[in-house]
């Protein structure tokens, strides 16, 4: 065993491939508890030329044709205790070797297969996850391995896992990757502090989030979540600026969404009717704008308690009629003539 652990140093030694990073501040460690030695015998053939970490990155993200045959499911179950603890030692024993496993598909299925299976596995796995938590969350398969943990872990590991997502969330959330993870958090997380903590910090940044082009699929998600205080958050922070969102493909889509709820409808309309007419005039004829402004119409004709926004925004729309209806707001036009013959009948 003291081969075994001279090896793992020696390779950690050559082998640093990612910048340092510091630990998390929590009292969280990689190290094992005092006097823990792991019992894992690693290969179960008899000794062979690899070292501990090619066996376990070797076991960890073979091909499923090679898993077949021997699964690695049934490799784990027969496994007792002591055994998954050594396991989960060995597998999270050096970082860099770690992270390359959980961006590898295979290798991210199988540490997703190990999250739960015992409170001793769970030490490991969440200590090593947390020692370069954003590189977990901005990466295509690793962030699989987060999810799958702070869906799982309890107690302490949940909160530390909580903190570091609130801590890191801007980022995330600005990475390609990474949005999808805080997505897939967003709705996933059952701790009702922290999910509010993490919402705050979506909403409160959501001018910042809506211009970017991964931040805005989450501020998107809020949205869809339909959580009253957070719509009204959103709103607030986006409003005097809906109007310039509205000229692009995805900003539109978060105006859209606002224009759907109690909470922020009002916010919207009020912006497009005290907007100066010949800005108001090129968002209705503009490829996404007129979307928007097509909308406001509809649900605050819809809304009768919205009815004085509705007429407010027809009057402000009327004096450019002809200028809509030979543009990509002809839709629009049609609306306000239809509006029109009404009244007058």
């Amino acid at each position: 065993m003291s081969t075994m652990l001279k090896a793992l140093q020696d390779l950690r030694a050559a082998t640093e491939k990612y910048p340092a990073v510091p630990p998390p501040p929590y009292g969280v460690t990689l190290a094992p508890p005092p006097g823990y030695a792991p019992p894992f015998q690693p290969c179960p053939c008899g000794p062979c030329d690899e070292t501990p970490l090619q066996w376990i990155f070797n076991l960890m993200t073979r091909s499923e044709e090679e898993d077949a045959a021997y699964p690695f499911k049934e490799f784990i179950s027969k496994l007792d205790r002591t055994g998954l603890q050594g396991l989960a030692f060995l597998l999270t024993s050096d970082p860099d070797c770690f992270l390359d496993i959980a961006r590898n598909k295979n290798g991210s299925n199988r540490i997703q297969k190990l999250i739960g299976k015992s409170d001793d596995v769970d030490e490991f796995l969440c200590a090593a996850i947390l020692y370069r938590f954003l590189h977990f969350v901005t990466d295509k398969h690793a962030s699989y391995v987060a999810t799958r943990g702070l869906r799982v872990f309890a107690g302490e590991k949940k909160e530390f896992m909580c903190e570091e997502l609130i801590r890191n969330a801007l980022l995330i959330a600005r990475d390609r990757h990474g949005c999808i993870a805080i997505n897939e958090m967003l709705t996933d997380l059952d701790h009702p502090h922290y999910r509010n903590q993490l919402l705050d910090v979506v909403a409160h940044n959501a001018q910042w989030l809506s211009n970017d082009g991964s931040g805005n699929f989450v501020v998107q998600h809020v949205l869809k979540l339909n959580h009253p205080r957070s719509t009204r958050n959103v709103a607030l922070s986006l409003r005097g600026h809906c109007i310039d969102l509205s000229f692009k493909k995805y900003g539109s889509y978060i105006v859209e969404r606002l224009l759907e709820a109690d909470e922020s409808v009002a916010v919207v309309v009020m912006e497009l009717v005290e907007s100066d007419g010949d800005r108001l005039m090129r968002l209705a004829r503009s490829e996404f704008g007129n979307f928007v402004v097509r909308k406001a119409l509809k649900v605050t004709q819809k809304r009768m308690t919205r009815v004085d926004l509705f007429r407010g925004l027809v009057q402000k729309l009327m004096p450019f009629l002809p200028f809509l209806r030979k543009s990509r707001g002809s839709s629009i036009a049609e609306f306000l003539e239809l509006v029109h013959q009404t009244q007058v009948a």
